[in-house]
């Protein structure tokens, strides 16, 4: 149980990988969590089967985090369940891969729309709650790529730089709030998104790790969980890798 007792919690992109990860990390740790999903119902079912299954508590919400008004509408569900979102993890992120010359301008919309614009509206929508009661985590779900770059997704790496920029400016414009927000920035995570990558890819990606191994979803949801936590009270502003040392100097 977190030291501050059971709070409100919110995982978009909550269905499987490293948002289930997160969701199951933050009930383990005694919250309530509520995830959000876009179109894999049944995957969000699973989630709140796992944690219901433990003991938990946890809500399963349909919005794409694209859509304010979606969104809205997925907030007040939850508010009126359990009441306002006090953490907050911003996960939901789509992949539409293409090579600079040849990426429409839909693939780079869709992602820019998804993975960066979803978190902004999401912070926007929950941080006056977290205001109001004085309380309040925040954390966004980046990605190595965000430092390094990474040929081929132009669109996904300028996105997930871009919410390093977004939640630094958070964390100081809330910080006398009691609301922190951090970044997590995962490398290769043995997901089923990985999965769709060719298999040299793999390889080559694997090779550049330090620690020679994928990582797993569990040990971003870990680290996740801990900056929600009263301990990390005085963390905010960081971007902290989860990577095997693949982004080490960046």
């Amino acid at each position: 149980m977190s030291a501050g007792g059971p709070r409100t919690a919110l995982v978009t992109g909550g269905s499987r990988g490293i948002g289930r990860a997160c969701a199951l990390a933050l009930a383990g740790d005694g919250h309530r969590v509520a995830l959000c999903y876009r179109a894999d119902k049944e995957g969000a079912a699973e989630t709140v089967t796992a944690i219901t299954d433990s003991g938990g508590q946890a809500l399963a919400v349909a919005a794409d985090v694209s859509d304010p008004g979606a969104l809205d509408g997925a907030m007040k569900e939850i508010e009126s369940t359990w009441g306002p979102v006090q953490i907050l993890v911003n996960n939901a992120g789509v992949t539409r891969d293409g090579l600079l010359m040849r990426m429409t301008d839909e693939q780079w919309g869709e992602v820019l729309h998804t993975n960066l614009d979803g978190a902004f509206y999401a912070i926007r929508r929950a941080t006056p709650g977290m205001i109001r009661g004085r309380f309040g985590r925040i954390v966004n779900v980046g990605s190595a790529s965000g430092a390094t770059g990474s040929a081929g997704q132009v669109n996904y790496a300028a996105a997930k730089a871009g919410l390093l920029g977004l939640t630094r400016s958070v964390a100081r414009e809330l910080a006398s709030r009691n609301v922190t927000c951090n970044l997590v920035a995962p490398g290769p995570i043995a997901t089923a998104m990985f999965d769709g990558v060719s298999d040299e890819r793999q390889a080559e990606l694997t090779r550049l790790v330090p620690l020679a191994r994928l990582g797993t979803p569990d040990e971003v949801g870990a680290t996740v969980a801990f900056l929600c936590s009263e301990a990390a009270g005085y963390i905010t502003g960081a971007a902290i890798p989860v990577d095997g040392g693949l982004s080490m100097g960046h």
